[in-house]
């Protein structure tokens, strides 16, 4: 929209979907270019060429086409996929020259609503699209349907396909059906402290599944590098490093968890927390679990050297829960911004604490202000 706004002609936006049935025999570098080539004579504007290809990873090779093209220097080139390759440190080595990595999330709360509006669907409070969104989550083509069972069956394909593609093709899993309860373990404990030894206790004892330590590992980074979970790793504020252990597994959407359990009930705590970690992350901060010696911040989230403090609750109305919520904050002495995020209609200020209600800072798109 962007660039047809700008004047930019048709003929010189070019989208290729290798996906599509017209496609599925382009699997070498020759027929890509050849491909690519087509397309190129095709467009007749003046000006750059904008070149569009998604799911590059069909074709095996494809950086040298892609590398070939870019030296030409009429076209700017975007590629896009679902495998974890295109994230991962081999394609970096491969596509040389400068490039830039831009990493896709399902849609924030404010374009969730933006698509209930394209989608025309009927007007409901904003308070219910909230609940609905931290249910059945933001895959756009989710929308679409209104039936729940619905719904979860097309994240059920999603994540099926997210196997096949990104997880199979790259790498082997033995077993598919261990890995399929190690993966359903961590989208129903999601924002928890996990460790490995509390996942093969749990596999041993209430499903009968013996597992290596080192499989387990490599399974749960199978999950992180298909982007189905993020790892949030804890960060010690005194010494200002990384910690080992008893981080926290974010989802990636929140109907993931929807299409995996049959309890549909919103578990406000952790939901809120994965609601706001993906927005933060989309922004491109950094996202930690904070210790505090025996305390723990919800998040720290870090964006060069400027850091922030955040809590996140459903409500602080219970003066026992305001005084949990508000304890780490009171071992922080630094002078960085403190936010605590709620669902009190009438956040109240403290301490120099920034209370925000959290639906509204996601409808609004919110950002963090350091100063």
């Amino acid at each position: 929209m962007a660039l047809k706004a700008a004047n930019i002609h048709e003929t010189n936006l070019i989208y290729l979907n290798l996906d599509r049935r017209e496609y599925r025999n382009v699997t070498t570098p020759d027929q890509l270019d050849q491909l690519i080539e087509q397309a190129m004579s095709n467009a007749y504007g003046a000006g750059l060429r904008y070149l569009f290809i998604d799911e590059v990873q069909n074709v095996k090779g494809f950086e040298t086409v892609i590398n070939g093209w870019r030296e030409e220097g009429n076209c700017s080139i975007f590629i896009t996929g679902s495998n974890s390759y295109l994230l991962s440190g081999e394609l970096a080595t491969k596509l040389t020259g400068r490039y830039i990595k831009l990493e896709m999330f399902t849609l924030s709360f404010q374009e969730y609503l933006g698509m209930r509006n394209f989608l025309n669907k009927p007007e409901i409070p904003v308070s219910q699209a909230f609940r609905d969104y931290l249910t059945y989550g933001g895959f756009p083509k989710s929308l679409e349907y209104d039936d729940p069972d619905a719904k979860a069956a097309y994240i059920q394909d999603v994540i099926g396909q997210i196997f096949n593609k990104d997880i199979t093709a790259h790498k082997k899993v033995r077993n598919r059906d261990t890995f399929t309860r190690v993966q359903d373990y961590l989208i129903n404990n999601f924002a928890a402290p996990t460790n490995l030894s509390g996942i093969i206790a749990y596999l041993k004892h209430s499903e009968g599944i013996s597992i290596k330590r080192e499989t387990l590992a490599s399974y749960v980074r199978l999950l992180e590098s298909a982007k189905i979970l993020y790892k949030c790793p804890r960060f010690d504020l005194k010494s200002r490093k990384s910690l080992r252990g008893g981080e926290k597994y974010y989802l990636a959407d929140p109907g993931i968890r929807f299409a995996r359990n049959t309890d549909t009930r919103v578990s406000y705590g952790p939901s809120l927390e994965n609601a706001l970690y993906t927005h933060l992350r989309s922004k491109g901060y950094d996202v930690s679990v904070g210790t505090i010696g025996k305390l723990e911040c919800d998040f720290i989230v870090r964006k060069r050297n400027q850091y922030a403090y955040i809590q996140v609750s459903m409500s602080v109305q219970d003066p026992q829960v305001e005084e949990r919520e508000y304890r780490p904050f009171s071992k922080l002495a630094d002078g960085y911004p403190k936010y605590l995020f709620t669902l009190d209609p009438l956040p109240l200020q403290r301490d120099g604490v920034r209370h925000l209600n959290l639906m509204e800072f996601l409808q609004n798109d919110g950002d963090i202000d350091f100063d």
